[in-house]
């Protein structure tokens, strides 16, 4: 950036480094904003010079991190300019504040083409980088030809053909119909001869492109691109520029090894033979050093070359070479070789004949589990989990289950739930086995999923000559002084099925038995008393001739929780209470357990799944899917609409509504596919009498976000539904109508309406109530991000079947839901965790489209989602040298409007103090000399307008409640009006209608503000 005789622009560049806080820089920077905006509104006085001066500063504030949302226009019609200052800053200006879909970008395309094909190269230049970083779809159309034809040209000079060839890849990934298949593999080919270094690198990134989506048609530039491994290999002809560090362009390396993996192999023996002496030559040529620089391109070229080496499917020395290569990798003190040598061999894991030359690593891998990085000890656990085989899994297991005692949280999921898929699938017997699992749940129980006991449970079940270990195994952990609510599941398990085995043993009759189970009752969720319920229940069975003791003991603790109030605990007390005074019976009765049907396991069918993966995606996919932290979870309430992956989140695709459609109750959308996501975390709650007045279902449970639970996808929503609407506030007060007549024989409890204004001044609270659901929200709001949980809890003794959620977000949100089961047992609580996005200021609300059925019922509501314009809000407190600065600059509509409001709500001074503080409005006293006047202050967040300070000024008439004049002003036109608007929603009484009354006609918002009410009062407004 050439400053000289810009003085200006270095004086202003001077002030801003010179200022002291960030709040002297904003307000430095404002001042020049307002300076700059005021020139440009009589463009026709300015000189190119001042407008080129201009324009610097504006990317000079932009480069800051400001917002700069005016002086476009100025910018692109300096592209146009004869001379090239004008245009170098015209062209830089651009493609640094604009984007590709940007309106005033169609208004240069033919400036830029009549630069492209132009006879300066200079212009040439400028053109092709603009093009290069911003063009889109119709550059794509417009300009490819003529890029096209500078690329192939031969008078052009590299430095522009080179850019070409870059420009030419943009427009490609954007329409890559612009590039003929069919003509372009020979000038592929002629390309790739190219002897220039810059226009072969540029040329080279192009191909990688193309044959990225069709290798076919490219098999005649697989010779060129051996030979261009080849020149660089041999450091032929390649400029001492293109050196690093001593190793030849190590970038055109990299992308030419890239290239060669898109072809699926090399049918050539001598191109074959050429190209693998090449890949000798590198992995011979690398090796650690002291710089660092060297060891970053070297070990790229390295580690592609390893990838192409897989991918070619190498002979089995070469393979050999590559492991002990990475081998010796991985016993470096540096961290990140190390990481890369683990990574690359789990990838090589996937190539047959080399896991016995990985396996001469174990010893070094194992170590590496104590690394301090993390990421490393992961990489570590993936490795060992990828070698593992029968040979070697009995030393792994027992090397992960003495790391797990000492492993991080972070990792110790993942670790348990690879020991616990390795014990099962490369047992040598069951017996070692159950000690794993049982080692597993001693030591990390909390990280155990009931998946993996039950298949212990399982495997014990079907296997006689093992139950007499199993039992006597959980004997010896029940005497430990404590342990985990898992192990005494299992344990309790066994011992009540197969305890009857030990009788003849020390310290295993069936009164001991019993004694040592019941001492951890109290230590136990309620989850888990009806597990020891029926041990209770087994044990008694077994206990021939019948001990009197012991069965009034057990007798007792049955009376005791026949009167529970969890229904499981109660039916189990009193069933088993009655069936143990049955005598003999009991033996039928409660007869051992009959065996499993055989089935494979989840644990073993997930490592399947994992090795089918291809060699690139091995690492990739591993990870993702054993990282997960409830990866094998088996709940008992699965959703009804399949199961999908865990731990995978998508956006909710809604058709994008206007508040129009939304009106008339009817989808407009050009047809997109609705996608519903439904259902978060069960929780069970208390039953209670269904004769009980309606409880208060959130309870507690509206405390810390504590979002989990599986997902899913629902079908969209029966048409035949009834559907119901959302009584309340009209069309007008808060951007949204009701959806229609509410057509329900199922009726609210409570106004919903004054439940979403409610939820609009606080962050939990009930959103919707019948008389058998109640709709909760708990929501976080930070910047423009906001975190809510819906709280779904059913409030009978029955089920609610075909649930449904539907989010229908306005555009100015981005909103993703979890997923909703389609079935919400009796008294249960569902979770349903909803991520918002604030895009853009505006006071259309999002609307939750909720349907269930119940009995007959079928009950269908459109709720709105409290998700409004206040939320976005963050109070700030100005002091009076922060206010009048900020007030002056921001002079006039649209950014600073006024409007007398009238028909207002009747309120005291200080009610409405307290009703702006709930709206995150922050009242600063002393500014204005009016006693009667309020001024506010507070911060907009949103991913267009990031942090916008807005100021209000209300002046009230001690004579006349009734009306007020509002001023509101901000940088952002939208949010000053939206702002106004919602603060004068707020002001006015809004009547509610009823409930046999039509639908209100939607009113149409106007699409600019209405101008500004003047009168004398005016006249303080801007002294102010």
């Amino acid at each position: 950036m050439a400053l000289s005789g810009m003085r200006g622009l270095s004086v202003f560049i001077s002030d801003v480094r010179n200022c002291q806080n960030k709040e002297l820089e904003r307000l430095r920077v404002d001042k020049e904003l307002g300076n700059i905006r005021t020139r440009f509104k009589n463009e026709k006085g300015l000189t190119p010079y001042e407008k080129k001066k201009y324009v610097w500063k504006m990317l000079y504030i932009y480069m800051l991190g400001y917002d700069v949302d005016f002086g476009h226009m100025e910018a692109v019609s300096l592209i146009s300019a004869p001379k090239y200052p004008e245009k170098q800053v015209g062209y830089i200006v651009t493609s640094s504040l604009l984007n590709e879909n940007h309106d005033f970008l169609r208004l240069a395309i033919n400036t830029v083409r009549n630069d492209i094909i132009g006879r300066n190269e200079t212009f040439q230049c400028l053109a092709l980088t603009l093009v290069g970083n911003i063009g889109g779809r119709e550059f794509a159309e417009s300009l490819a030809p003529d890029v096209q034809k500078l690329l192939i040209s031969s008078s052009c000079r590299p430095l522009v053909r080179k850019k070409a060839a870059l420009c030419l890849l943009r427009l490609y990934r954007k329409n890559p119909d612009v590039v003929n298949v069919d003509g372009w593999s020979d000038r592929m080919a002629q390309l790739l001869d190219e002897r220039d270094m810059g226009v072969l690198t540029s040329s080279m990134s192009l191909f990688v492109a193309l044959v990225s989506n069709n290798h076919e048609a490219y098999w005649s530039c697989l010779p060129k691109c051996v030979k261009v491994l080849e020149r660089l290999a041999r450091n032929q002809d390649v400029p001492q520029e293109y050196t690093y560090y001593g190793i030849p362009s190590p970038w055109l390396q990299v992308k030419t090894m890239r290239a060669l993996q898109y072809f699926p192999t090399v049918e050539d023996p001598n191109t074959r033979r050429s190209l693998f002496e090449v890949l000798q030559r590198v992995l011979m040529g690398t090796d650690v050093v002291k710089n660092v620089n060297k060891n970053n391109a070297s070990h790229a070229v390295l580690f592609e070359a390893l990838a192409l080496v897989m991918h070619l499917d190498a002979e089995k020395e070469m393979m050999s070479q590559c492991v002990a290569l990475l081998g010796k990798f991985i016993a470096v003190r540096e961290p990140n070789i190390r990481y890369l040598g683990l990574e690359n061999m789990t990838r090589m894991l996937m190539v047959a004949d080399v896991q016995d030359i990985i396996k001469r690593h174990q010893a070094q891998i194992i170590t590496s589990l104590k690394d301090p990085d993390i990421s490393i000890r992961r990489r570590a656990l993936d490795l060992l989990y990828g070698m593992c085989d029968v040979s070697n899994a009995k030393d792994i297991v027992e090397e992960l289950l003495q790391y797990l005692s000492t492993a991080d949280f972070a990792m110790r999921e993942e670790l348990s739930l690879k020991a616990a898929i390795l014990a099962e699938k490369f047992a040598p017997d069951l017996s070692w086995y159950v000690d794993v699992i049982l080692q597993l749940i001693d030591k990390a129980g909390d990280f155990v999923s009931d998946d993996i006991w039950f298949r212990v449970v399982q495997f014990v079940t079907n296997n006689e000559d093992l139950q007499p270990y199993a039992a006597m195994k959980a004997r010896e952990y029940l005497d430990k002084p404590a342990i985990h609510e898992t192990m005494v599941k299992v344990s309790a398990y066994i011992l009540g099925e197969y305890s009857h085995l030990l009788a003849r043993r020390p310290g295993c009759s069936p009164k001991e038995i019993f004694s040592i189970i019941h001492e951890k009752l109290p230590t136990v969720s309620t989850s888990t008393i009806p597990i020891l319920l029926s041990t209770y229940a087994k044990i008694l069975m077994h206990t021939q001739p019948p001990d009197q003791d012991l069965q009034s003991q057990i007798w007792t603790i049955f009376s005791k929780y026949e009167s529970c109030i969890d229904a499981e605990i109660q039916q189990r007390a009193v069933e088993y209470h009655a069936l143990s005074m049955k005598g003999a019976a009991l033996m039928d009765i409660l007869a051992e357990m009959p065996k499993f049907p055989e089935r494979q396991s989840s644990l073993i069918k997930k490592a399947e799944d994992s090795e089918a993966d291809t060699a690139e995606q091995s690492a990739i996919k591993l990870r993702a899917q054993q990282q997960s932290s409830n990866a094998l979870v088996v709940t008992d309430q699965r959703p009804a609409n399949g199961t999908p992956p865990v731990s995978q989140l998508g956006l909710v695709k809604v058709p994008i509504m206007s508040n129009e459609k939304i009106i008339h109750g009817q989808d407009q959308s050009t047809g997109e596919q609705v996608v519903a996501h439904t259902n978060g975390a069960l929780t069970i709650m208390d039953p209670q009498p269904p004769s009980t007045p309606s409880p208060d279902l959130l309870g507690d449970l509206l405390g810390p976000l504590a979002i989990e639970g599986n997902t899913g996808i629902a079908p969209q929503s029966d048409p035949n539904m009834g559907s119901g609407f959302e009584g309340g506030t009209n069309a007008d007060a808060l951007a949204i109508a009701p959806v229609e007549e509410q057509t329900n024989t199922v009726q609210p409890i409570g106004n919903i309406a004054e439940r979403f204004q409610a939820l609009c001044l606080k962050d939990s609270g009930v959103l919707y109530e019948d008389p058998y659901i109640q709709i909760g929200i708990k929501a976080e709001w930070r910047v423009h991000h906001g975190q809510l949980v819906l709280f779904l809890g059913n409030k009978n003794i029955a089920p609610l079947n075909s649930v449904q959620a539907l989010i229908l977000p306005p555009s100015h949100l981005k909103m993703e839901l979890s997923l909703v089961p389609e079935t919400i047992p009796p008294r249960a609580q569902v979770q349903c965790p909803l991520e918002v996005i604030n895009l853009q200021p505006s006071r259309d609300v999002a609307v939750l489209d909720f349907s269930y059925k119940f009995g007959t019922h079928m009950v269908n509501v459109k709720l709105r989602l409290p998700a409004v314009l206040n939320k976005f809000f963050q109070p700030i407190t100005v002091t009076a040298e922060e206010f009048f600065p900020q007030w002056r600059s921001l002079s006039g509509p649209p950014l600073k409007l006024q409007e007398v409001v009238r028909g207002v709500r009747p309120m005291l001074l200080a009610e409405m103090v307290a009703l702006f503080n709930s709206l995150r409005l922050m009242v600063c006293p002393g500014l204005d000399p009016n006693a009667n006047n309020l001024v506010a202050s507070t911060t907009f967040y949103s991913e267009s307008t990031r942090a916008m300070l807005c100021l209000i000024r209300i002046e009230t008439d001690p004579a006349d409640r009734t009306q007020l004049r509002m001023t509101v002003a901000s940088g952002d036109p939208t949010l000053t009006y939206e702002l106004k608007e919602f603060i004068k929603e707020q002001l006015v009484y809004i009547p509610v209608p009823s409930r046999s009354a039509a639908p209100m006609p939607p009113q149409v918002r106007p699409t600019s503000p209405p101008n500004a009410v003047l009168d004398p009062g005016a006249l303080l407004a801007g002294l102010l």
